[in-house]
């Protein structure tokens, strides 16, 4: 075949245009040619033929490139997907009932280990996930990070999908990523509540599981800004608001960092976390963080809630070292007009000699730090 019919021939196929898609095919040249068009693949990616029409839902094509042409449903592309993962990532449940009838494994893996449960999970359609489960799928398997099907469905929020995976598999919460990251994490950083509570009422997750680094699940709702789901952390799982990450950083500094200034007030005000607290060994506190990050309105909410303007870390360092060696003209700008003054620290260093950045040079040269 040459050029311009194979063009066409795709056209046909992503378009879902049946008819021209067979008349084209049975005016091959040859059955060699035909024969070919079976595992012709395409373009960067190396899709076939049936890769687009399971892509695209187009139930008649594939059951014709299927049945009438003969394709293989386990044909590849570059990425090592099949057809059937194409048909779950983009929730055609027909097509995916084709391809597991006609003989597709239901677990095959594409590139970076992931399976068609695990795209399926992606979308929320339960449709979807329940036939892959029907035909036997894995939702306990893992991908190169050691994500699996559950982690993912987490992610996403659905708690229909949460509970039929923990009815297919009782106990696929158990699993950890390769950074010791449990579904429970995963579901309080993207801040899906009911998931988060499902997890906590049918799972035996320990309070303040940390991951790799230390992190909590807390950890995860507040420097995300879920405080709907920090709370059902605290009041039905027994969290720690000052629980401290393998840096010794705690919620409020961590917080700092993500600049989320409701989750501040929500530490300080209500849960009465002190807002100069330090981290251990290094004695930086929240508004050291807050200035590293250039969070000016995070630094304002800190002193509204009264930190300390002129505390000091290990190194002697103030917040508007801090704002200068992290280059955050705005943030320098700020501490200078609420008051805080340059010095040296420890090391005999001004924060204006640590300023390299031309917009942070002139936040001096103005001569803010007189005001």
């Amino acid at each position: 075949m040459d050029e311009n019919t194979l063009k066409q021939l795709v056209k046909f196929t992503q378009e879902g245009q049946l008819c021209s898609l067979e008349d084209l095919i049975t005016l091959a040249p040859s059955s060699a040619a035909v024969e070919t068009l079976r595992s012709k693949h395409f373009g960067r990616s190396g899709d076939t033929l049936l890769h687009y029409a399971a892509r695209l839902g187009h139930l008649g094509v594939m059951e014709y490139l299927i049945k009438g042409l003969g394709m293989d449903v386990e044909v590849y592309n570059n990425d090592y997907k099949r057809p059937l993962h194409e048909a779950a990532s983009m929730s055609h449940q027909a097509c995916v009932s084709l391809l597991l009838r006609e003989g597709a494994k239901v677990d095959s893996l594409k590139k970076a280990d992931w399976t068609p449960l695990m795209m399926a999970c992606t979308r929320r359609n339960l449709g979807v996930i329940l036939e892959l489960l029907r035909y036997g799928s894995d939702p306990a398997l893992k991908n190169k990070d050691g994500w699996n099907a559950f982690h993912i469905a987490c992610r996403e929020g659905d708690p229909l999908v949460v509970q039929h995976l923990l009815v297919a598999a009782p106990n696929v919460w158990r699993t950890e990523s390769k950074t010791r990251r449990t579904p429970l994490h995963t579901a309080a950083m993207h801040g899906c509540e009911e998931v988060v509570r499902i997890l906590i009422e049918r799972c035996g997750y320990t309070p303040d599981s940390p991951d790799s680094c230390g992190v909590t699940p807390f950890m995860d709702a507040v420097t995300n800004g879920h405080l709907s789901v920090a709370r059902m952390l605290l009041e039905q799982h027994q969290a720690s608001p000052t629980a401290a990450d393998v840096l010794g950083s705690q919620p409020l500094h961590q917080v700092a960092v993500s600049g989320q200034d409701e989750a501040l007030r929500f530490l300080v005000q209500d849960l009465k976390v002190d807002v100069n607290q330090r981290v251990t060994g290094v004695e930086l506190t929240a508004l050291h963080y807050a200035a590293k990050e250039g969070h000016t309105s995070t630094i304002k909410t800190l002193l509204e809630l009264g930190a300390d303007l002129h505390v000091r870390d290990k190194k002697g360092r103030s917040a508007l070292h801090m704002a200068c060696m992290w280059q955050q003209a705005e943030a320098a700008r700020t501490l200078l007009q609420l008051g805080l003054k340059d010095s040296e620290d420890a090391c005999g260093m001004t924060a204006q000699q640590l300023a390299k950045k031309a917009d942070v040079v002139r936040v001096f040269e103005c001569g803010l730090q007189d005001m």
